[in-house]
């Protein structure tokens, strides 16, 4: 869905949960989301003094009911159960309590939930271990598509972007495939929107690429931003845990036992439930916070014309032919698919005929001339 088109009270509750952050830059803030810094100030207030219900266009007065029967507790912790019925008791009582709702003890409302069925029946998963995550916004994003799954459109493939400090959803966009054009298309929505990551991890295999195999399009086209590459250890999806634990909600709160009749019905659920997670969910690793009151936009900017590379003075420059192969001193050697149309860099290697291979700021390969061969990889 086009930014443009979110619902007025998420837009406001994203941009007053940035706002509120220590060291936030309201004005370059209100700039991003096309206000006027007097219209920020004005919803910052009401968030400050009203909570949630301040953001709506005719704010009402919270009900502050220190004194409210358990049957008043219970008509709530039903409603809330309603519209989240696989949160548990802790989850709940935050949410409510970020609604303008003053709440009894956690065990008071466990209890409650527990007497009249509200509380969820899933086993609780294995708690993690060695939990690693940087230390600010935009330091690593993780991506991946969650598996595929079949709708009254055809398929499904949901494209999730998460930050990796702040567990903030960036993007749960449905894909029609997987291919890079379709992966492009949505990180630049994300990219204008968000701003740039220094850092992007992701699984393997196309079209990401892999750790050993040769570089992908997609790959040399995060790298023209200025974005460094990464991918999770094969066959080790824990190394992006945090996403394949919101997968694991996702499936949990959204898609398990829903079928959808078109990909327009599929999009408002997913945007919907992304709203949801970031801006009401509270999340236990955040010590109960939401994800959007621990993430800021990137100051870096999308470039949709990024610059060409510039290489050292003595560096040989060559350019890759559309069948992705180049020359140097007579010799044509094959440098891949996804350099097609590229300037390449060549330095003098330590030994005579070797050459390494380099792109923008990253060395992508090494020449050997007097074996006639080039090889293109991570790890050269």
């Amino acid at each position: 869905m086009p930014w443009d088109e979110r619902d007025t009270m998420s837009l406001r509750t994203e941009f007053v949960l940035f706002a509120s952050q220590d060291g936030a830059n309201i004005r370059s803030l209100c700039r991003h989301y096309g206000i006027s810094p007097a219209t920020g100030y004005k919803w910052l207030a009401r968030w400050s003094e009203h909570g949630a219900l301040g953001l709506a266009d005719r704010p009402r007065t919270p009900h502050h009911s220190p004194n409210r029967s358990s049957d008043g507790i219970t008509d709530l912790l039903r409603l809330a159960h309603a519209r989240h019925e696989r949160w548990g008791a802790r989850k709940i009582k935050r949410w409510l309590e970020d609604q303008g709702h003053r709440m009894p003890a956690f065990s008071t409302v466990h209890n409650l939930m527990a007497r009249h069925g509200l509380l969820p029946g899933t086993t609780p998963g294995i708690p993690a271990t060695g939990r690693f995550e940087h230390d600010a916004p935009n330091r690593l994003w993780q991506m991946d598509f969650k598996g595929h799954f079949p709708f009254g459109g055809g398929r499904c493939h949901p494209l999730t972007l998460l930050d990796d400090h702040s567990r903030f959803s960036l993007c749960l966009a449905h894909c029609d495939d997987e291919r890079r054009e379709t992966v492009q298309s949505q990180l630049i929505n994300v990219f204008r929107h968000y701003g740039l990551p220094e850092r992007m991890t992701m699984d393997n295999g196309a079209p990401w690429g892999d750790t050993t195999g040769t570089w992908t399009a997609l790959e040399l086209w995060l790298m023209r931003q200025g974005i460094r590459v990464g991918h999770s250890r094969p066959y080790h999806p824990q190394t992006q845990g945090k996403l394949e634990r919101f997968h694991r909600s996702l499936k949990a709160e959204v898609l398990q036992g829903k079928w959808f009749a078109d990909s327009g019905e599929l999009q408002r659920a997913f945007d919907h439930w992304r709203n949801v997670y970031n801006l009401e969910r509270p999340h236990t690793s955040l010590d109960m916070a939401v994800p959007a009151s621990r993430y800021q936009p990137s100051a870096r900017e999308y470039n949709s014309h990024a610059e060409p590379p510039e290489y050292d003075e003595g560096v040989m420059v060559r350019k890759v032919d559309i069948s992705g192969k180049l020359s140097l001193r007579g010799v044509t050697l094959k440098a891949g698919k996804a350099f097609r149309g590229e300037h390449v860099g060549l330095k003098e290697g330590a030994e005579d005929g070797c050459y390494e291979v380099w792109w923008y700021s990253t060395k992508v390969g090494v020449i050997d001339l007097k074996k006639r061969s080039i090889t293109m990889g991570k790890g050269c």
